[in-house]
């Protein structure tokens, strides 16, 4: 017979009053893998709560990666700055390096010419000691020294102090001075460290404002084309006082003088606020030892 309306009821009914028989007609109506989907979903929703724990733990990972990345660019950014302030250290050090190998080619040059003034001082030493009739004694030490000077071609302070404080002792007994000294060299160095052409140095007087005033080194000479001349003086040990001072006597005469007024202070030992004062007012300092 047909299976109507009530007899679906009446099944409905009696499937809630007996819950086992609603286990069998699932079993009867569903597919096996109808009947798995259940499971099969609740295995998904572990699998994909497994996934979300495992993709939590993955940013957390790619968090600590990107922050260690950051820490990284820091890092490699201060050695990329050290490397480049290395970078321009070692420049530096290579421009300096230019600069002393020049300058130690200048104190080979410079060392050669010392020797050939020293040899000229040797001569006018040997001239000296052929007219000191008085101090054989201490001729001979001084011939001594200057023998050692010759064979060690050495200059050692003590050597050429001692060298300055004899002929400072000589020539007030003798007729060759220091001035004299100072006119037989001095053209010869002023030509060749500063293209000044004098043909001789001599003692000159002027008259300024009525006082008279004494240069003990006075030339008119030409430096390229211009007109110049030297005034100078000589001192056996000359300091920052006699640099200023002569500064002083050159502002007083260059009304006077013919040409560019230039500078020049002769002497034995050259104490160091010597040659800062000659490098603040231009004066040339010409001398045989700097202490």
């Amino acid at each position: 017979m047909a299976f109507g309306v009530r007899d679906f009821h009446d099944l409905v009914r009696l499937l809630g009053e007996h819950p086992e028989w609603r286990e069998e007609l699932r079993r009867l109506l569903l597919t096996e893998e109808l009947l798995a989907l259940p499971q099969v979903v609740q295995d998904l929703a572990r699998e994909v709560r497994r996934l979300a724990e495992l993709q939590a733990a993955t940013d957390q990972r790619v968090a600590r990666l990107v922050e260690a990345q950051a820490g990284t660019d820091q890092r490699l950014a201060r050695v990329e700055e050290a490397v480049a302030q290395l970078i321009h250290a070692q420049t530096r050090t290579e421009e300096r390096l230019g600069t002393l190998e020049e300058a130690v080619a200048q104190l080979i040059h410079a060392q050669t010419r010392t020797e050939e003034r020293l040899a000229t001082l040797e001569e006018a030493v040997a001239q000296l000691a052929h007219a000191q009739t008085r101090t054989e004694e201490r001729l001979a030490t001084l011939e001594e020294a200057v023998a050692q000077l010759a064979h060690a071609q050495t200059r050692t302070e003590d050597a050429l102090g001692q060298l300055a404080r004899q002929v400072g002792q000589l020539s007030d007994v003798v007729g060759f001075t220091l001035e004299q000294l100072a006119r037989e060299l001095a053209p010869a160095y002023l030509a060749e460290r500063h293209g000044i052409r004098v043909a001789s140095l001599e003692r000159r007087f002027f008259t300024v404002d009525g006082e008279e005033v004494e240069v003990d080194l006075f030339g008119e000479g030409t430096r390229d084309t211009e007109e110049v001349v030297v005034l100078g003086e000589v001192r056996s040990r000359i300091y920052a006082r006699d640099v200023e001072a002569l500064a002083r006597r050159i502002r007083r005469l260059a009304p006077q003088l013919p040409g560019t007024p230039v500078g020049t202070l002769f002497g034995f030992v050259v104490h160091p606020s010597a040659r800062e004062a000659a490098d603040r007012t231009g004066i040339l300092v010409i001398a045989t030892l700097s202490r």
